[in-house]
């Protein structure tokens, strides 16, 4: 992994490298590239109101909205569309149950990867299996040593790089599971009851200790995937932003 840089943009301008944070949460991502790109400005935008927000400034809006009013000013975007409406648990018939009890989730990735695309701005957009997203990269808590296990995949944007190896998970996520409790190194970060994770528990798990917010320690990005894949678009720009990767 390349060593955290400083990053600054070419003389002319002196301004710091800047990146949006769309559908932002708390800024587990937000916190991510702060720890791989020091000196960075990140912008946080999200359809809720986010008191524990991290990063350096927040919007309270419509993240595609933002995007293609914004998203050109930015050296980089991260997008974490909300992955109820996207994932294989909402598919299906269990879609078709949410559908008959009035409970619809909005399908956000395509119309946030062409505001994306519009840019012209590199970017990445993250999501569970069973997405859309495009599976460029997949990272696990495993392989940052975390308590939590938290498959994602990521659609990289205008830029590349490989795939790290995916370490062999260590044991169980801890709770109950098809009527049976197991034991186990990892905690179960969703949900509430049977033995799933506590405020302290995410928090420690995940690396985060900025918000005790149980439900958006839930949703929000480990720090360490954000700042692993911040490093490696940093390795991947060294030449033409001038810095030492």
């Amino acid at each position: 992994m390349t060593q955290p840089t400083e990053i600054r943009r070419v003389p002319d301008t002196f301004r710091p490298f800047r990146v949006l944070d769309a559908y932002a949460c708390i800024g587990g991502a937000t916190k991510g590239f702060k720890r791989a790109l020091p000196g960075c400005h990140v912008t946080g935008v999200d359809i809720q109101a986010q008191p524990d927000y991290c990063g350096d400034v927040f919007h309270q809006g419509d993240a595609i909205e933002f995007i293609r009013a914004h998203g050109h000013t930015f050296d980089f975007i991260h997008a974490s569309p909300p992955c109820q409406g996207e994932g294989a648990p909402t598919k299906g018939t269990n879609r078709a149950r949410n559908a008959a009890i009035g409970r619809t989730y909005p399908r956000l990735i395509v119309p946030t990867r062409a505001a994306l695309e519009a840019t012209g701005r590199p970017f990445v957009m993250e999501n569970v299996a069973g997405s859309e997203v495009r599976k460029d990269l997949r990272l696990c808590g495993e392989m940052f040593g975390l308590g939590v296990l938290m498959h994602r995949y990521f659609e990289l944007g205008g830029w590349t790089t490989t795939q790290p190896a995916h370490p062999k998970h260590r044991g169980y996520v801890r709770g109950w599971r098809h009527g049976i409790y197991r034991e186990g190194p990892y905690v179960a970060a969703y949900g509430e009851g049977g033995g799933k994770a506590t405020v302290d528990e995410i928090r420690a798990a995940k690396h985060i200790d900025w918000s005790t917010d149980h439900l958006r320690l839930r949703e929000a990005l480990p720090p360490a995937y954000t700042q692993w894949i911040g490093a490696a678009f940093l390795a991947s720009l060294a030449p033409t932003l001038g810095v030492a990767a």
